[in-house]
């Protein structure tokens, strides 16, 4: 990834039961929060809404930390089973907690899964959960909403309008907050016609999460 200006960016390699995990560290120069995040099981770091995150929060007292699960360090193509991304993300806990203030535990996608189905185990301060994939396109009654449910810590969606793994509507009630960024898909990406242009989504989409952690700490 690129070098975000103004921090000491740098990467840390952990061991995990998995394999090799790493963390990729955008500090915060007086942090109160650090907020985990992991990619989804088809991209890694690199994605829309993670970079913005990065470029984004640090100035603003919160420190985020860029995970990759130990088969994308591996160089592999294919997501491991669910229980071994959690194996993987429950390993590096400790050294995300070593940073010192309160982890939120995040991600995009599948790693959303994963924050949101070991949050309440590993002591997290909270869940923000990117495009949770609700249900497979076109499958809407094979439903994950259980694990959204379950996560046991305050909780953010941030859910793109036209996501077909789960339009925000799509959404049950419950005591987690959704934020919608009208006309994105699953990686926020918005049509070239749209109302709002691509810049103007991922401000909404980084101006909803700077302010739910900044209600956090």
């Amino acid at each position: 990834m690129s070098r975000i200006p103004g921090t000491a960016q740098h990467a840390e390699t952990v061991a995990t039961d998995a394999g090799e995990a790493r963390i990729t560290w955008l500090p915060a120069k007086k942090a109160r929060l650090v907020l985990a995040v992991g990619h989804g099981a088809g991209g890694g770091i690199e994605a829309r809404d993670l970079q913005a995150l990065a470029a984004v929060l640090p100035e603003r007292g919160v420190t985020v930390a860029l995970v990759e699960q130990p088969w994308r360090v591996a160089g592999k193509k294919v997501a491991p089973a669910p229980r071994t991304l959690d194996t993987g993300w429950r390993g590096l806990w400790p050294a995300l907690a070593a940073a010192g203030p309160p982890v939120v535990a995040g991600g995009r996608s599948a790693g959303a899964r994963v924050a949101c189905r070991t949050a309440e185990e590993l002591g997290a301060r909270a869940v923000l959960a990117l495009s949770f994939p609700l249900h497979q396109p076109g499958r809407p009654e094979k439903s994950r909403a259980g694990e959204l449910l379950g996560a046991g810590r305050p909780t953010l969606v941030v859910q793109g309008g036209r996501d077909p793994f789960g339009r925000p509507e799509e959404f049950p009630p419950g005591e987690h907050g959704l934020v919608e960024v009208p006309y994105a898909d699953h990686g926020f990406a918005v049509p070239k016609k749209a109302p709002l242009t691509q810049d103007q989504a991922v401000e909404l989409l980084t101006d909803a999460v700077a302010g739910w952690l900044d209600g956090l700490s």
